[in-house]
């Protein structure tokens, strides 16, 4: 049964986000040849058809982390696989593991939900086999309306920001026993700004409850780093960021081809 106080969320493709330490005195014994041979290894392990998958590859900034490999696949069997194969590629020696996240893309639908409960309720009965089929069957319309944005292409920009985050669930400040309608409207007001940088800085927001340590994971991928400061700094004063948002960590990098997984190895910045 559809639970009116829940919003509906559409589900695309699952990601792994894998953070690693090079190895660099092992990789400094390297000759280029050899450099070349197992970073193309690497790429070939983490290659996928069109339209099944892809792979981002991202040069960390600071120490948290050297390297980042953001893995999008249809299914976590599929994850699973990636991730092996990975493992078993020389570039594996070379690595030392630092983090990790499991999250799948996310697309929330408060306002549909809310708007298809209302027209369906004058119909049918809520609860009833009618009503449930019917729902079922609009929200399988509004996912294929918004199929792109779950199984869309990595963008193509230099600049990567990943940070996860929850929603608070303290005894004064708790989103989850906010009313259904005032958190639409502060999801509202939320997206709002993210639509003024359009064009900027495209977001991938990935769900996570019950698969990592947080309940949301954000991508952020843009031209210009400076984007990421001024879109985050202004969306913590909306209400949903200011009173009930937690962040985690920040991690940002530049985003390169596979191809240049070599050059990465050898100490040249890679090239996107």
């Amino acid at each position: 049964m559809h639970n009116p106080f829940v919003p509906e969320t559409h589900e695309g493709w699952s990601v792994l986000h894998l953070m690693y330490r090079v190895r660099r005195d092992l990789t400094r014994m390297l000759s280029e040849p050899e450099r070349a041979a197992i970073a193309e290894e690497a790429r070939q392990a983490l290659t996928v058809p069109g339209g099944s998958g892809a792979t981002a590859y991202v040069q960390m900034l600071g120490h948290k982390a050297d390297f980042m490999v953001i893995v999008f696949r249809r299914t976590f069997d599929e994850l699973g696989q990636a991730q092996l194969n990975l493992a078993c590629t020389a570039l594996s020696d070379l690595l030392e593991p630092t983090e990790s996240y499991v999250s799948v893309v996310e697309l929330g639908m408060y306002e549909m939900t809310a708007k298809v409960h209302e027209q369906l309720g004058a119909k049918f009965t809520p609860g009833s086999e009618e009503f449930e089929r019917a729902f079922d069957a609009e929200m399988e319309t509004q996912r294929q309306r918004v199929i792109s944005r779950l199984f869309l292409d990595v963008p193509h920009a230099r600049h990567v920001c990943f940070y996860p985050m929850n929603k608070r669930r303290g005894e004064s400040v708790n989103w989850y026993s906010e009313s259904f309608e005032r958190r639409a409207a502060m999801m509202r007001e939320h997206g709002m700004i993210g639509r003024h940088y359009a064009g900027k800085v495209t977001q991938i927001i990935s769900g996570s409850i019950g698969f990592d340590d947080w309940e949301w994971g954000v991508d952020l991928f843009a031209d210009d780093p400076v984007v990421f400061k001024k879109l985050i700094y202004e969306m913590r004063f909306d209400e949903a960021s200011a009173k009930f948002a937690e962040f985690g960590p920040f991690y940002v990098g530049l985003q390169f081809k596979g191809e240049e997984l070599a050059s990465f190895l050898g100490g040249r910045l890679p090239a996107l």
